[in-house]
């Protein structure tokens, strides 16, 4: 029961590790100004909407949250009784996702590309973190993330690949955005869906693949099991500047 609790709290914290390297990724494309990536499209626009008072004034990040639910509450409605409620971990996994990206979108205030150089530099540079993290997480083995399940549920109820069924809902995300735009805005925002977005629905798919061939060290540091004992012995060291008497 131990080695199972202590492999249980390594494995998620590595996961906590995946989702911060992907919401870095999110912010950085999303101060590129080119369009954002498509899973913070829809939030996107409604904290834009929210800044002029049309709905809540919610972040970026708890948007994120709303959406989140929703594509939760959409598993269930198409699996219905062959949902596994253990996947209701995912609400806890897509909190801690808006969570970071509203940190991330605060440490990455500084960043704004002026020229169009540094926007493209920006959108290459949150793409390539992004699929990076997404490679990680999807290592690390645990409760998917609401954007993947989705697909998931409904690539299961249909027989339809799950590549296929992931275009799609990704296609439908970002046409909902470009709707929502219009509802709110009456034109296109550019800076939200762009060409920054398409990019980012051809791009971070490549960077997965590349990066998924090579995390055999990110397995490997998954397989580890840290000690309790091992790390009282190292503080040892550190304090007294020699191996502690055993």
């Amino acid at each position: 029961m131990k080695e199972r609790i202590v492999s249980f709290c390594w494995q998620h914290l590595w996961l906590l590790v995946s989702l911060f390297v992907m919401t870095v990724g999110v912010a950085v494309c999303v101060r590129s100004m080119l369009g954002s990536s498509v899973i913070s499209v829809l939030p996107y626009v409604f904290e834009s909407a929210g800044k002029r008072a049309m709905v809540p004034a919610l972040t970026i990040g708890q948007y994120t949250y709303v959406m989140n639910f929703l594509l939760v509450a959409g598993q269930i409605a198409v699996l219905r009784r062959k949902f596994e409620w253990v996947q209701l971990f995912q609400l806890v996994v897509g909190f801690l996702f808006g969570t970071l990206i509203d940190v991330n979108m605060q440490l990455t205030s500084w960043l704004v590309p002026a020229a169009l150089w540094q926007q493209v530099l920006a959108q290459a540079a949150g793409c390539t973190i992004l699929g990076v993290g997404i490679a990680l997480e999807v290592r690390c083995g645990s409760i998917t993330m609401p954007g993947e399940g989705f697909p998931v549920a409904i690539s299961r109820v249909t027989g339809i690949d799950f590549p296929k069924v992931k275009i799609a809902v990704d296609i439908l995300l970002v046409a909902l955005g470009a709707a929502a735009c219009y509802f709110f805005f009456g034109a296109w925002q550019w800076h939200i869906i762009g060409i920054g977005t398409l990019f980012a629905m051809i791009f971070v798919g490549a960077v997965v693949r590349f990066a998924s061939r090579r995390l055999g060290w990110f397995d490997r540091l998954l397989a580890y099991r840290p000690g309790f004992r091992r790390y009282i012995y190292g503080l040892a060291r550190f304090i007294y500047g020699r191996k502690p008497s055993e």
